[in-house]
């Protein structure tokens, strides 16, 4: 039996929003623009019913058992191969397969949805610009929660459920099995899909005796979410831990993207017979061989002699915006930067025999992770002594990447009278770009609107943005356009542009940041990330009262991410965080930690 199917669902409101806000077709029309929006938006309701043109009907199985209403982005996969199922062939590269998104609100049990061919998406804009041929598809729901939040809006978002925010590999999402089909947007027919699989629960890793994992529901997140949040780590347990009961460790805080266990630490020999791979980002072959071995390294190095006794960790943050906080307090994220300084790390150094310092703690981490600890640092100068940032996020917001936020008007192309030039968003090591920043937006807004996509520039957003009035965050630039909100601009400035922050605040700051501040990145950075540090090291020399001693250096040619290490290559130094900056601070805490602190019995 055929469901009804409601046409309001059945129209992208990317693709309303878009027309209503830049579109003054009504006033060429009738002297009555009002009604003659009314009458548009009927017309683009009912036309997917009159359309001469190709359709999916999507079913859920009844045997998924899906009892409830369901929220989330329906997701329509479309792919010329079938190396992987559709839903793992969407990327920011070239060889990135179809993905198109509609919303979905209140899906009740035992109707369908029918996408149609104005749905939104990425490559190409619109399912109607598919050319003509044969497809492997695939159909899947990114499942949404309802957030009442403490400021009082109430908010759809993707909960994180353990994997760290993947839209393809979040449990509980449902998606049918990958089908080839013929397909030509000019022809008009329907064609069904059924959902009929689930991705189950992820198994959580067990303790080993080095590895330990900690889990604690934060009151601050807790009350700003209206439900249950949780923070949690994944623990490095010292070499000699159980045999000296008295000795309290330095805290090795690794900051950095959702990690579902502690990687990079292996107590058992590579395999022998692992069949070596290709890595296409660092050009070389038996790059698994060579991570298995690093792993194995540093271990022995860990358990060594000579190795400073700390505890590392690495925080498990995801949320649902992204894989995880960027562990600062925010207008749409809540008290992340709170809940981790004053309620996570406290636990950890209670549970494991921390110090409990200031200055007993330290931090690292590249990318996401280099930004994270260099935020952290200013913005809890006495409670952190030293953060090691590598390729950090833009920390410089003259500097977005390729974007002036405060003197362009447009995210996507160079200012011009009469050329629309893209700006870049991905390079290689030779500067070939790979993407744009139009392009990687746009793939954003297809998997996910009002910045629930879990991508790059949607967390960006949704961590420096203001709320905006439906509760979800304001936008920096609009989405299809790319043009720039100044007023945004000026909010993301004053509260987390980090070298305007430590300028401005340097007189009340100085003093505890004083010889803290390391900064790393490669000066051909994949993602443009040096042009910020750039700006940001001509402000450290400039700081006085005190002087900064800041350290900031360039890796020459080299890409994201590099961390400072002038002797190997970048494919080797990113797996050894850990080894560098634990040694690197336990050779510098002589000078910065305070008289009479402890700095010999956990060096056994």
């Amino acid at each position: 039996m055929l469901s009804y199917v409601n046409p309001i669902r059945c129209v992208d409101p990317v693709l309303l929003d878009h027309f209503f806000t830049n579109s003054s077709f009504s006033l060429y029309l009738i002297p009555n623009p009002p009604y003659m929006k009314k009458l548009i938006l009927f017309i683009l309701l009912i036309s997917p019913f009159f359309a001469n043109a190709q359709t999916f009907r999507v079913n859920i199985d009844p045997s998924l058992g899906e009892s409830k209403e369901l929220d989330g982005r329906l997701l329509l996969l479309l792919s010329k191969n079938n190396k992987a199922e559709p839903r793992f062939l969407v990327s920011d590269g070239a060889g990135s397969q179809l993905v198109f998104g509609m919303d979905i609100n209140g899906w009740q049990p035992g109707t369908s949805q029918l996408i149609d061919v104005q749905a939104y998406g990425y490559p190409l804009e619109r399912l109607k610009d598919v050319p003509a041929g044969d497809y492997y598809v695939q159909v899947l729901l990114h499942k949404y929660e309802t957030f009442h939040l403490k400021t009082g809006q109430t908010v759809k978002l993707p909960m994180d459920r353990g994997e760290g925010q993947h839209w393809n590999m979040a449990p509980g999402n449902i998606y049918s099995a990958p089908v080839k089909i013929h397909f030509d947007p000019a022809v008009s027919n329907e064609l069904t899909l059924n959902i009929s699989k689930v991705i189950p629960p992820i198994e959580a890793p067990k303790d080993t005796k080095y590895i330990k994992h900690i889990k604690i529901q934060s009151k601050l997140l807790t009350e700003f979410w209206g439900r249950p949040m949780y923070l949690g780590a994944n623990i490095l347990i010292p070499a000699g831990f159980d045999e000296h009961p008295n000795v309290k460790y330095p805290l090795a805080i690794f900051h950095g993207h959702f990690p579902a266990d502690l990687e990079g630490f292996s107590t058992t020999p590579p395999d022998p017979n692992l069949k070596p791979d290709t890595s296409a980002r660092f050009h070389i072959t038996g790059y698994n061989r060579i991570v298995q071995q690093e792993a194995y390294d540093f271990y022995k190095q860990w358990t060594g002699p000579a190795f400073p006794r700390v505890l590392a960790i690495e925080i498990q943050h995801a949320n649902p915006y992204y894989d995880d906080s960027y562990a600062v307090n925010s207008a749409n994220l809540g008290p992340y930067g709170d809940a981790i300084t004053y309620e996570l790390i406290p636990e950890i150094e209670k549970q494991f025999r921390g110090i409990g310092k200031g200055w007993a703690r330290f931090m690292y981490g590249g990318s996401t992770g280099g930004w994270e600890v260099l935020a952290a640092q200013v913005f809890y100068p006495n409670e952190y002594n030293g953060c090691y940032a590598a390729c950090p996020d833009p920390v410089d917001f003259h500097h977005y990447m390729t974007i002036n936020l405060y003197g362009d008007k447009n995210a996507y192309f160079l200012s011009s009278d009469f050329k629309q030039t893209p700006r870049p968003e991905e390079r290689d090591y030779l500067g070939h770009v790979g993407s744009t920043m139009k392009e990687v937006n746009q793939s954003e807004l297809a998997i996910g609107t009002r910045s629930r996509s879990g991508g790059q520039f949607d967390i960006w957003e949704a961590v420096f943005s203001p709320m905006d009035k439906d509760g979800y965050p304001k936008r920096i630039y609009d989405k299809n356009t790319g043009a720039i909100d100044t007023s945004v601009a000026a909010y993301w400035r004053e509260h987390f542009d980090l070298t305007h922050i430590i300028q401005r605040d340097w007189p009340k700051i100085g003093n505890s940041l004083k010889g803290k501040i390391h900064i790393y990145v490669g000066d051909m950075d994949t993602y443009y990330l040096n042009n910020a540090v750039y700006t940001a090291e001509d402000m450290l020399k400039k700081l006085n009262n005190p002087n900064c001693n800041c350290e900031v250096d360039y890796g020459d040619r080299a890409e994201h991410c590099w961390n400072g290490d002038h002797t190997q290559p970048n494919y080797i130094s990113r797996l050894r965080y850990h080894q560098m900056f634990i040694k690197k601070w336990a050779a510098e805490i002589k000078t910065r930690a305070p008289k009479g602190a402890d700095l010999k019995s956990w060096r056994y």
